[in-house]
């Protein structure tokens, strides 16, 4: 079946009474259209010649004038118009492979898909791509691609990540270079494979591709209490994360003064780790790696000392709220709480660091938290009208946590309204003094 019905068409859209539902989409003045990718590219002229084939087979064609950029209104079966490219890696670090059995079968698919990294911010290995593919990255200037690089030792990243064709990782980064197309990098650093002499050859390599390489994100791997059959990874202690934060700033500020910006950083969760205190807010530039924990902590206080700025001493609604939060985060959000209610008498709030029971307590940041592990150590807790969560708690859009329980169960079984904060500091205060805006 083809990927490119037509499910429905807006009212007063470009398509509006051009188009049915169940009409294919075959192509855009004179180019197929295979996927998203291709709708989104050859759609976006102002004068279009639409193609399209009715479900009894009939072609027709019609003229569409539009504004430039303008959608064309037409939504389709699937997201993408094509199957979800499953990554054919098989790295020591996944996550995917360190998940509990028994969940729901969306979390054991891995991603590997430049579509979904362009559209989104998912990161892809560039392994998976065949040629044709790539080349089509470039024509179509997709840009930016996120990377998962690891390491740019051709025969170490081919072992990390169980693929020969991992080896060819900076050939492909070249050649998307070349086409002009931005990208931002990942390295998950694994202790005693990619990190110390690697890591900085890792990261050197990539900044010589600036400005393509625009940022290059250092992350720690991450390991749950699942990993029985697996390969034996060590974590980071303090004292590695603190050296490693030392490599990666001491290469950044060469960059800073060569390149002009520090191109690669740290994750928070490093300093978190070292016992150290996050750079300030200047140091994050664009705050390019926000969706690899690089600077969202300090990027969250900035935002809130702002708002805080704005507030008069009398708001707020004086009733008593709670903050559920991961074991990293938690200190960060309490010292914020506390300076609001140094300056709003009617703040009345209380911070609760939630362990990840489910996943293994070397897991600490938020988004990883389930309902299970909220309701077992907040139950009978003093939580006030409101329980404030984060959002990246829940599947994106939704009201689902990881293990398949909702807000609505949360909230009956705790007996406490639920509240979704999003990563964002001037939202969290509004949260805090129950307000929405």
């Amino acid at each position: 079946m083809s990927h490119t019905v037509i499910k429905s068409i807006a009212p007063h859209s470009p398509m509006h009474r051009k188009a049915a539902p169940g009409d294919r989409l075959v192509s855009v003045n004179g180019n197929a259209i295979i996927d998203v990718l291709d709708y989104m590219y050859y759609t976006y002229d102002a004068r279009l010649t639409v193609e399209l084939c009715a479900p009894d087979g009939r072609t027709k064609t019609v003229k569409v004038h539009k504004r430039e950029g303008e959608d064309l209104g037409l939504d389709f079966e699937d997201y993408l118009m094509d199957c979800p490219m499953e990554c054919t890696n098989n790295c020591v670090f996944c996550f995917v492979d360190q998940m509990p059995p028994g969940m729901r079968s969306s979390l054991y698919f891995k991603d590997d898909d430049a579509r979904m990294s362009f559209l989104t911010g998912s990161y892809i290995t560039l392994t998976n791509l065949t040629d044709r593919e790539l080349q089509r990255v470039c024509d179509l200037k997709i840009s930016p691609v996120n990377v998962s690089v690891h390491t740019t030792d051709p025969a170490l990243r081919a072992d990390m990540m169980g693929n020969r064709a991992a080896a060819e990782i900076m050939e492909r980064i070249q050649k998307l270079a070349d086409a002009g197309i931005t990208m931002n990098c990942q390295v998950v650093c694994c202790p005693g494979y990619n990190d110390g002499e690697k890591l900085l050859n890792t990261i050197h390599d990539l900044a010589a591709f600036y400005p393509h390489v625009a940022s290059v994100a250092v992350v720690p791997v991450g390991l749950t209490k699942y990993r029985s059959g697996l390969e034996p990874l060590k974590p980071f202690d303090a004292e590695h994360a603190s050296d490693t934060i030392d490599l990666v700033e001491a290469f950044a500020a060469q960059c800073q003064a060569y390149y002009g910006s520090r191109i690669a950083y740290c994750s928070d969760e490093f300093y978190i780790m070292a016992g150290r205190a996050l750079p300030p807010d200047d140091y994050y530039e664009d705050y390019a790696q926000l969706d690899n924990g690089v600077g969202m902590l300090r990027l969250l206080k900035t935002e809130f000392d702002a708002a805080l700025l704005l507030i008069d001493p009398d708001e707020g609604d004086g009733e008593p709220f709670s903050i559920a939060t991961g074991t990293a985060a938690g200190p960060y959000i309490q010292k914020l709480l506390m300076t609001a209610m140094e300056k709003c008498a009617n703040i009345k709030g209380q911070v609760f660091e939630i362990k990840n029971d489910f996943f293994g307590h070397s897991i600490n940041v938020a988004g990883l938290i389930t309902a299970q592990d909220l309701l077992v150590q907040l139950k009978g807790k003093p939580l006030g009208k409101r329980l404030l969560l984060p959002q990246n708690m829940l599947r994106h859009g939704e009201t689902v946590f990881l293990d398949d329980l909702t807000v609505a169960d949360v909230e009956r079984e705790l007996g406490v309204q639920v509240v979704l904060v999003p990563q964002d500091g001037a939202e969290l205060l509004f949260a805090m003094l129950n307000e929405k805006d």
